[in-house]
């Protein structure tokens, strides 16, 4: 990837070497830290060199009557005025200079301090314009002309306040295990940031139940990424998530892709835990006959903080446990606890966000004995 930017922006912090070559570091280190717990070799699923990030947040820089892109610069000190952005997808890159000239032409800069960009695949289109002033029906009516002029759908957002012009999600197709499933994106909640290599990691995952069988709990579902495609690997599938937003989304998307046999349970992974034991009778679970189902796998996707202890020692209760990280340290850290009960049986390594340091990983354990 070429970019005139880098080595000033803050988004993108490795270059040298390109990022195959980045990537073969990132392998050998994790390859290295994971030792003790895995003598394999790691599969490891690359990410597009471009045009890769299906969403992105951008600063609006005001310079005089003119308004700009902005990044935090890589040093922590000042912005930098991105001209392009050659990471996010095409659709994105394409309309991010009309945008600017037409809420210029329009005079809809005003207070106007960030855009955040959401786009398929194929170039369904939401943006987030973030103000720091009340949105009125003026607004309103050219935020409507410049929707119809660049075919997207725009989204004001100000202090206590959301305007929809349009829609406020876009709905993208992903290809995974031979099937095609689609997926409602909300614009202001998560959503895996990299379509190609979500597919991937998706695609892995759901290999790893082959002959499992049994019914599935999923912990923190988000919008049912994973929830979805793996219910063809199971009679039921259970499926936890302490947000609202996500839970909605993932109940659409069951019914987008014709999806029957998943129960969708807003709730913590620690109710789910009272719930399960009988130390609590949640309203949230009528309906819902805990004993009629054969959990013998679970799945975890927590956040960047990992699981806490309480929580693994819940995971450990399982014969198979799919563990998908975004922080290698905190899944390393929960390992060493998990470890006491099962044994790693299949690792791999997703570069999702290719020239930065991070790196997803996927685990699979089964308990020793079984």
């Amino acid at each position: 990837m070429e970019c005139r930017h880098f080595g000033t922006c803050g988004s993108c912090r490795n270059y040298e070497g390109g990022a195959a070559l980045q990537l073969e570091a990132k392998r050998a280190r994790i390859s290295e830290a994971f030792a003790p717990f895995y003598g394999g070799t790691p599969e490891v699923f690359a990410s597009p060199d471009s045009h890769y990030r299906a969403r992105s947040e951008f600063r609006i820089w005001h310079v005089g009557d003119a308004i700009h892109y902005a990044m935090n610069h890589i040093d922590g000190q000042g912005v930098v005025l991105i001209e392009e952005c050659p990471k996010v997808l095409e659709p994105i890159a394409a309309v991010m200079p009309k945008l600017l000239e037409a809420l210029t032409a329009r005079g809809m800069g005003g207070k106007l301090f960030g855009a955040d960009f959401l786009s398929t695949s194929d170039g369904e289109i939401a943006v987030s314009l973030l103000y720091h002033r009340k949105l009125d029906a003026a607004w309103e009516a050219e935020a409507a002309a410049v929707a119809a002029e660049l075919g997207i759908h725009l989204i004001g957002r100000s202090r206590k306040q959301k305007v929809v012009i349009g829609q406020d999600h876009v709905t993208e197709t992903l290809q995974i295990g031979g099937r095609a499933y689609r997926f409602e994106q909300v614009e202001n909640s998560f959503t895996q940031p990299n379509p190609r290599v979500n597919e991937q990691m998706v695609g892995w995952a759901l290999k790893q139940f082959e002959g499992v069988g049994g019914d599935l709990l999923e912990l923190y579902c988000g919008a049912g990424n994973f929830t979805i495609p793996f219910a063809s690997r199971f009679q039921k599938v259970l499926a936890t998530e302490i947000s609202k937003s996500s839970i909605r989304a993932a109940q659409n998307n069951m019914a987008l892709n014709k999806v029957e046999n998943i129960a969708f349970v807003r709730m913590s992974a620690e109710e789910f835990v009272q719930a399960l034991d009988g130390v609590r009778v949640f309203n949230r679970m009528e309906g819902i006959d805990l004993g009629s189902y054969a959990l013998k796998t679970i799945f975890v996707d927590p956040p960047r903080s990992g699981m806490d202890e309480k929580s693994c020692d819940f995971a450990a209760r399982f014969d198979h446990l799919l563990y998908i990280s975004c922080n290698p340290e905190t899944l390393l850290r929960d390992l060493e606890q998990l470890a006491a009960t099962h044994e790693v049986e299949a690792m791999a390594l997703f570069d999702q966000f290719p020239y930065t340091d991070h790196l997803e990983m996927g685990v699979k354990l089964r308990r020793r004995g079984v």
